[in-house]
């Protein structure tokens, strides 16, 4: 008999470790937070059924038979398959949704004339380009027009080519919390597509968008574009646009050379009645692609520009293309603010408060600031 008893005890003792452990391994299991819906109302009956003790119950709601708890993943998957139960959902994690302001808005002072209230409420800017993306979640167009007659590119909200509706974001990407934020984002944004999917046009077309921007009372044109040949015609617009009060402004081109030694500035940004902008870096430096030459006028960012591209997307593009958009913003912000000024008046005001960088055939009159030039 002591035998046996002496076998036993020691079966006891060899289980025991074990039961402990396993019970060790049930209070270690990981707990996350979970939604239950029941079919019907909540019972607690059943949530203690499953093992859910009153510290496991973060909140039960009122208006749904809904009970937010911390389960086991055991305990989850057990009341989903529960007939009482019609919903066991993980509890996600949620962020605020954020925009990023691209460098080149704060660098031309863009957001700080924002905080002072002046947003370009009001000022109407045409995108002569690729069309933009009407339809994209940061960017707010109020009309436009296509040059083009083609079933292709005879809708200037259709940008299949991204140019166009790049260069809008840095005008005026909506201050919207979602993707980024442009210089000016309470300007009217207009559409004028005159160069096709392919990222090609004509002076004809250009010609023929300047008339269209003239004819719907446009205060600003951005072109970011251009080419190395003169025409008499285009330049007959550009000044008409000028004489008429419109701003104009222009991509210098992105033939320069790394010694910035050539007058490489392309048409229409050569002619006089237009802003030549060319490109520069995080640092100030000019972008060796930028053109430079005696019709350099300002500067502005070109290099590595986060914006908005067809749909719903936002992508990093360099080029004085994306330089001049700065300063049509810039010129947007400026004349919200200062309404009475004539178009003249507001590009010697730009010129005279930019921020001086050096020679003028590379930079013109320096980087581009908009709260100077709002406060001066």
């Amino acid at each position: 008999m002591k035998k046996i008893m002496v076998i036993l005890s020691a079966l006891v003792l060899l289980l025991m470790p074990l039961q402990t452990g396993f019970a060790e391994e049930v209070k270690l299991e990981a707990k996350s937070d979970y939604l239950v819906k029941f079919n019907g109302p909540a019972d607690q009956g059943l949530l203690n059924a499953f093992g859910v003790e009153d510290h496991d119950v973060n909140h039960t709601f009122e208006k749904l038979p809904v009970v937010a708890l911390s389960l086991t993943e055991g305990q989850a998957k057990g009341l989903l398959n529960h007939p009482q139960i019609e919903a066991v959902e993980q509890d996600a994690e949620v962020q605020a949704f954020a925009q990023t302001t691209p460098w080149g808005i704060s660098h031309v002072q863009g957001t700080e004339a924002q905080d002072a209230g002046h947003t370009g409420n009001g000022v109407k800017v045409a995108v002569l380009d690729t069309g933009i993306d009407c339809s994209h979640e940061d960017l707010n167009v109020s009309g436009g027009h296509s040059v083009f007659t083609d079933s292709a590119n005879n809708d200037p909200c259709n940008d299949g080519n991204g140019h166009g509706t790049h260069v809008a974001g840095t005008v005026a990407a909506l201050d919207n919390n979602v993707g980024v934020l442009g210089v000016a984002p309470q300007t009217d944004l207009y559409a004028v597509k005159v160069l096709s999917n392919d990222g090609s046009g004509s002076y004809s077309g250009i010609a023929e968008g300047i008339e269209w921007s003239i004819q719907n009372d446009m205060d600003v044109i951005n072109m970011s574009l251009g080419g190395s040949q003169s025409s008499s015609i285009l330049e007959d617009y550009t000044n008409l646009a000028y004489e008429e009060g419109l701003l104009v402004v222009a991509a210098a081109g992105n033939d320069g050379n790394r010694g910035g030694n050539n007058d490489t500035v392309g048409y229409p940004a050569k002619y006089e009645s237009a802003m030549a902008v060319a490109a520069v870096d995080e640092n100030n430096q000019r972008a060796t692609f930028s053109s430079t030459g005696p019709a350099v006028e300002i500067s502005a960012p070109g290099v590595n520009i986060l914006s908005s591209v067809p749909g719903n997307n936002y992508d990093s593009y360099n080029g004085t293309s994306m330089a001049s958009p700065h300063v049509a913003g810039v010129a947007a912000q400026v004349w919200a603010a200062k309404p009475d000024l004539t178009n003249v008046e507001l590009r010697n005001l730009l010129n005279d408060t930019a921020q001086p960088l050096g020679d003028s055939n590379k930079y013109g009159s320096g980087l581009v600031q908009s709260l100077d030039a709002i406060n001066q």
